[in-house]
């Protein structure tokens, strides 16, 4: 793994350091915009016929129903469903609480102003199914959706038969999921967006996957035939920052449980301590050997590096530069560190707080900013799925209270047509 030594790098390199590999490849997004055309224009016969050729799908009926997503409670191993059961419990605990509240003021007298927040009804979950099932992915999505109460939801997950796995299709049937298509890749994010027939097109797609996939996302979200989307989303990473007082075999699983994810997945250790740089490698060779996902990461590794600092507060200035999906605390009282942290997707604070968690089970969201856009936006949330409606209400009064200001700053403007609707009511 590639190691650097901060004091020595110039600005240049620094900032080097922090970028991300292409998020668009330009062979990719043009294979992506022939499949979403396509798609677009001739629906579901077109998104089958890629799903075919990509996903060796051979049936015909691609759509799962309630009743038949209520089937996998039978099916469903009991350990499996337990653990499932357990992190849904937490998950839920963990996003009610961010439904938002309505509100009203009355900014001058007669003059009422508020906000109102309502569900977005039609939203499209997409959860990958390429190299691993992720169930873990359609409770991220599934529940924040229900309780921001989204009237229908439509999930798309690849599959070449009916035959899906029993803890995925469980997932959706606790998510109260409305529509199940065994459809994936960029054609299912086009079937989504602009919709078949008696498919009815979703208003915002949410969920990650690989470069079709959001290359797809990216191409519909800025087609005004398409819908809008959660966010763009690169590959997955995260930042350790240690010191000495880190067990480097803790450090090193959480850098291999990043690296597992795929070919193009992120681990970065940024530490002052030399010793722990040291057994960090020792213990990431020692690990990797016992992993079945040990071909990714040998592969991930490219993309990897250790950084040296002098100390915690160049350590964190690396992080905000970097704006990391995850963030891992590995140090001594990382809780009164919590307010250094300025740009990042998830925080995990102290030597027992492994992304792992995050990602299955201790009830925040891992549908998390990628590629450095933690520094503008966060992760999936309620309030993701509603849009907030403002609404005033004004009598002769109140009109009567704002009118100077309304007609000054219309005709300075020039828009004698803004300012004549004041005066006509007065």
């Amino acid at each position: 793994m590639k190691k650097y030594i901060y004091k020595n790098m110039s600005k240049s390199e620094k900032s080097n350091l922090i970028k991300r590999n292409a998020l668009q490849d330009e062979s990719v997004t043009s294979s992506t915009k022939v499949i979403v055309n396509d798609v677009k224009q001739n629906g579901l016969k077109a998104a089958l016929k890629y799903a075919r050729k990509f996903d060796a799908l051979t049936e015909e009926n691609i759509l799962l129903t309630k009743d038949d997503l209520a089937k996998a409670d039978e099916l469903i191993d009991e350990k499996v469903k337990r653990a499932i059961d357990k992190a849904a419990v937490n998950i839920q605990k963990f996003h009610e609480l961010q439904f938002p509240k309505n509100y009203s003021v009355e900014t001058i007298p007669g003059v009422i102003c508020s906000r109102e927040f309502r569900a977005i009804e039609n939203v499209g979950l997409y959860v990958p199914g390429g190299t691993a099932v992720l169930p873990s992915t359609m409770l991220m999505l599934g529940i924040p959706a229900s309780i921001a109460g989204c009237r229908r939801k439509v999930v798309c997950s690849p599959s070449s038969s009916r035959d899906v796995n029993p803890a995925l299709l469980y997932a959706a049937h606790i998510c109260n999921v409305d529509e199940f298509y065994i459809l994936g890749g960029a054609q299912a994010i086009a079937l989504m967006a602009y919709g078949s027939g008696e498919f009815e097109k979703v208003d915002k797609i949410f969920g990650p996957g690989n470069q079709f996939v959001t290359n797809a996302k990216m191409i519909v979200s800025q087609d005004p035939d398409g819908c809008s989307i959660d966010m763009p989303a690169g590959p997955s990473e995260v930042l350790i920052i240690a010191d000495d007082s880190a067990d480097s075999a803790f450090v090193a699983a959480d850098m291999l449980s990043q690296l597992e994810h795929g070919n193009d997945s992120q681990a970065i250790l940024v530490t002052n301590s030399s010793n722990l740089i040291v057994n960090v490698e020792r213990d990431l060779l020692k690990q990797t050997d016992k992993l079945e996902r040990k071909e990714f990461i040998k592969s991930s590794v490219k993309n990897s590096f250790i950084l040296l600092v002098d100390d915690l507060n160049e350590a964190f200035e690396f992080s905000n530069n970097f704006a990391p999906e995850h963030l891992i605390l590995n140090i001594e009282q990382a809780d009164k560190y919590s307010d250094k942290v300025i740009n990042a997707g998830s925080v995990f604070l102290g030597k027992y707080s492994p992304e792992s968690a995050g990602d299955y089970a201790s009830g925040t969201n891992h549908s998390l900013p990628t590629y450095g856009f933690a520094k503008s936006i966060g992760g999936v949330t309620v309030e993701s799925f509603m849009k907030s409606i403002s609404f005033q209400e004004l009598t002769k009064e109140g009109l009567s209270n704002i009118a100077d200001s309304v007609i000054t700053l219309a005709e300075t403007e020039k828009l004698q047509a803004h300012a004549a609707a004041v005066k006509v009511r007065l």
